[in-house]
């Protein structure tokens, strides 16, 4: 037994110290920077809270499968996992964030073994393992409350075990379970899942797999009522639809875009530290080199991640802000495979290159995770609404401007509030055209637009 440990440990040494690379630059002082938890944040922080110690969400509803929240129907394995987290840590900004790594390690790994099962090459495998763990692209996100790792995890791991189903058909019936899960985390993958396991669904009928798809068939249709029945009654949905069609093929497109890709990123500084972009400048290189190796192989089970490039932008297109980082998280470990592909072809032409090119994205690493540590809170404080967290860290009562946000989530999470307590004493105000629900009081706490005067 120890042997075959040892052994295992050997095998994948490589995989191991890329792991234990993103554990460490994800999990430094990952409860300071950001400097405040974010109102989403905040609100999958309390709802969690409230489940551990009531079995009830923040509107005493009984363990939800979708949580109301601000009015947008939070879903919720995220928060689920912060159950958990929470009844280890407490109710803090590591306990909120740390699923986030455990997920983003979980897209590491399963990319990993997704890039082996395609291409049957460790090395690429592990580059493109690599190249994602340090892609500035991922890394905000699998730092900090994000629900969107969460699905990109679920929904590699899904991708993974839909291509082993076409030699091994009992796995079919796994990847559609983990293709739900990534749809019951993030909204985005309710959109990328009903496309690629409807191929794949599709595919398999073609091949006579009658049974196998009729059982995942009755999966899928079962995990889909509660979201029928949630976009009857969730405004989210007019908020997607609120995008004409004319714009989604201009939106679709900003997401490719060079400038936004190489040079300004994402311009959301929560998804991005200021003035940084999405790739690192090399990756032109080796994108260019990766797609002309995708081309010319005789492999054409590479076209696969084209594929999978090409549908992650969808779910960003149809809504209002663009390009948005977030909502196409998928085309991150894409890119960095098809990255890994470049490496690989030009690194045949001199055995040392492998070492400078990954010497030269480590250099590129090493300077953004400095200017993340050292500037990444001075500029980015506001956006993460770092103000109130200093106002409830004092203030137990009285009147707080509600100008720029919820406040009363950050009242109720920093401040651990009785559930029982806050739905016993709240007052709401109308609905908004949003569909967001808004807390007018609850306790000793009131919230204004401007105190000592009424909205």
């Amino acid at each position: 037994m120890v042997k075959k440990l040892l052994r295992l440990l050997q095998t994948n040494l490589v995989l191991i110290l890329i792991c234990l690379l993103f554990l460490v630059n994800r999990l430094y002082k990952i409860s300071e920077i950001p400097s405040s938890v974010y109102w989403d944040e905040a609100s999958i922080g309390y709802n969690a809270y409230s489940v551990l110690t009531t079995g009830k969400d923040e509107w005493g509803e009984t363990l939800p499968l979708h949580f109301r929240a601000f009015g947008e129907f939070k879903l919720p394995v995220y928060i689920y996992s912060v159950v958990v987290s929470e009844f280890i840590f407490g109710v803090n900004a590591f306990a909120v964030r740390f699923p986030s790594v455990v997920f983003g390690l979980l897209s590491i790994i399963g990319l990993y073994f997704l890039t082996l099962e395609l291409t049957k090459k460790k090395s690429i495998s592990l580059l493109g393992s690599f190249i994602f763990s340090i892609t500035p692209w991922f890394f905000i996100f699998s730092r900090t409350g994000y629900e969107a790792v969460a699905g990109l995890a679920f929904f590699i791991w899904a991708i993974y075990f839909l291509l082993r189903s076409i030699n091994e058909k009992k796995y079919l019936l796994l990847s559609t379970l983990l293709f739900i899960v990534s749809a019951y985390s993030y909204n985005s993958f309710r959109i990328l899942t009903s496309i690629v396991l409807g191929l794949g669904l599709m595919y398999s009928l073609y091949r006579k797999q009658f049974v196998i798809v009729l059982l995942s068939g009755l999966m899928l249709i079962s995990s889909a009522l509660p979201l029928y029945k949630l976009y009857k009654q969730d405004s989210g949905l007019s908020r997607l639809q609120a995008v004409g069609s004319s714009a989604v093929v201009s939106n679709y497109f900003k997401n490719f875009s060079p400038s936004y890709l190489f040079i300004s990123g994402d311009t959301n500084p929560r998804s991005q530290v200021p003035d940084k972009s999405q790739l690192y400048i090399i990756d032109a290189v080796f994108l260019i080199l990766g797609i002309i190796y995708i081309m010319r192989s005789n492999n054409s089970k590479l076209y696969y991640i084209l594929g999978l490039l090409l549908l992650a932008p969808i779910p960003a297109a149809i809504t209002k802000e663009n390009p948005h980082a977030l909502r196409s998280i998928l085309m991150s470990p894409m890119l960095s495979i098809i990255s890994a592909f470049g490496i690989y072809h030009i690194s045949k032409l001199n055995k040392y290159l492998l070492w400078v090119i990954i010497g030269i994205y480590t250099a590129f690493f090493i300077n953004y995770f400095y200017n993340f540590v050292t500037e990444y809170n001075s500029l980015s404080k506001s956006a993460w609404q770092y103000e109130y967290k200093e106002i409830f860290e004092k203030q137990k009562e009285g009147c707080v401007s509600d100008q720029f946000g919820q406040p009363y989530i950050f009242a109720l999470y920093y401040n651990k509030v009785d559930p029982n307590y806050f739905i016993s004493t709240r007052v709401l105000n109308p609905v908004n055209d949003w569909g967001f629900s808004t807390v007018k009081s609850f306790g000793n706490y009131t919230f204004e637009k401007i105190c000592g005067k009424t909205n």
